[in-house]
């Protein structure tokens, strides 16, 4: 099978971003850039969460995909590919009872440069250089779309802070089956060598947002900022590139769908 050619909709921070990791990867060729005049077979893939389109994460739920009714699809958000796959190792092992998620996000191109008017929520008018910034984020209801056995037992919010790029998940769940810190230290490296290396990352070093500048993994386990209260109660941190980690992962399902078009 040849390159699949992909056209890019829009060439903001994501879309830019997806050509350089499109290139970087040699998976797919873009041929197009904002040209709505050419009459092609297409299939899309809406790189944001969608209300109606179907969700893949890779990793997690891919392999559901079928090429012959899911002709637009959605890739989720940035943070519901980090927690995903986190979420799936963590249920697959010992089961998630329920779970809060909190993600600590850095600013993002919808923010106000300073205090302005919000069409929605009066926070999000304020100045996001100059404040952390309680929001709203759908990424934790999400992965009950992609993994259905988690649907209805997480929620979780966000704090936007004023950095540019790499955000950070909290997620706080209760376990069915007791684990110790070790034992989820365990299946977590052993998936990010296996099932689900390249995309879910593990680190035992003592490391910063900063580190994670252009890292490609949707999710990067810090074992050293994990803690639980018991065996039942345990808080997991997880890293992305809410950005470059991300495009790659437009790209990986690109290529995927494509190879089973």
């Amino acid at each position: 099978m040849g390159k699949a050619k992909v056209g890019i909709n829009g060439f903001g921070r994501i879309g830019r971003l997806v050509l350089r990791a499109a290139v970087e990867k040699d998976t797919v060729e873009v041929v197009s850039v904002n040209d709505p005049f050419i009459n092609i077979d297409y299939m899309v893939v809406i790189s944001a969460p969608s209300a109606d389109a179907p969700m893949f994460v890779m990793g997690v739920n891919n392999e559901t995909y079928n090429a012959s009714n899911n002709h637009i699809i959605s890739n989720a958000s940035c943070t519901t590919n980090c927690l995903a796959p986190l979420a799936k190792v963590i249920h697959d092992n010992f089961g998630i009872i329920e779970g809060l998620m909190t993600t600590v996000h850095a600013t993002t191109a919808t923010q106000k440069t300073v205090d302005g008017p919000s069409g929605k929520l009066w926070r999000d008018g304020r100045g996001a250089a100059q404040n952390i910034i309680p929001a709203a984020t759908g990424a934790a209801k999400a992965v009950g779309k992609v993994i259905p056995a988690l649907n209805g037992k997480l929620t979780g919010m966000a704090f936007r802070v004023p950095t540019p790029d790499v955000s950070v998940v909290d997620l706080t769940c209760r376990l069915e089956k007791p684990a110790s810190m070790d034992d989820i230290k365990k299946v977590i490296k052993s998936a990010s060598e296996g099932a689900m290396k390249g995309i879910l990352g593990y680190t035992e070093d003592q490391v910063v947002s900063t580190d994670f500048l252009s890292d490609t993994h949707s999710s990067i386990f810090d074992a050293g900022a994990c803690i639980s209260l018991n065996p039942h109660f345990v808080k997991l941190i997880s890293w992305y590139d809410n950005e470059y980690g991300y495009s790659h992962r437009v790209v990986d399902l690109l290529t995927y769908i494509a190879s089973k078009a």
